[in-house]
């Protein structure tokens, strides 16, 4: 067992298992930053000693392969949620908001995406398909050929994570309005599917 505080400050007790040490290295990712979350650090905040977490996860990369498996679910999910009922360019503007609003509310466990690839892992690879396959699905109502429909899902999924990325690490320069230049990516990439 192990004391964890909720959003309220209230402690209670929980079961220590592999979901709770991975959830809690997210929330230190999501609120103090992606270097802030190391296995000494999630310890403290779980009350236990480091060995102790060893029963969970293997080591760090372990730990880091697991949030960044998480995040990879936790965007498809988004993705699958926000073009359920809408096609085309809404569906594409729909995607993209909730892309970016994935990265703003969980920028910690999206940076972990980054800082583990998964070329040659089966698991991670078939993540990263899965956010590949939802863009394309929502792409059907272009009537792409099938090469030109994973291609579109590509530059969705390039363009979403670059824009995201830049984001979240203050890296568009002022003084225009962010949402408005998002929106005219999204006219963009629109108008060139639709000349495929």
């Amino acid at each position: 067992m192990v004391r964890v505080s909720n959003a309220r400050g209230h402690v209670a007790r929980t079961q220590l298992d592999e979901d709770v040490v991975i959830e809690t290295a997210a929330t230190i990712a999501d609120e103090e930053g992606l270097d802030a979350m190391t296995l000494t650090r999630v310890a403290k905040e779980l009350g236990i000693s480091q060995p102790a977490l060893y029963r969970h996860v293997e080591g760090y990369d372990d730990l880091l392969r697991s949030l960044s498996l998480k995040g990879r679910r936790l965007l498809a999910s988004r993705l699958q949620d926000a073009a359920i009922g809408v096609s085309m360019d809404d569906a594409v503007r729909a995607m993209g908001k909730a892309w970016r609003r994935t990265v703003m509310e969980r920028p910690g466990l999206y940076a972990a995406t980054d800082r583990c690839p998964c070329a040659g892992d089966a698991e991670l690879e078939e993540a990263v398909e899965d956010i590949v396959a939802t863009l394309a699905q929502a792409l059907k109502g272009y009537d792409l050929s099938p090469d030109d429909e994973v291609h579109a899902a590509r530059l969705l999924r390039s363009a979403f994570h670059g824009f995201a990325h830049l984001e979240a690490g203050d890296g568009h320069p002022k003084p225009h309005d962010l949402d408005d230049t998002f929106d005219h990516i999204i006219d963009l990439l629109c108008a060139g599917v639709r000349r495929l």
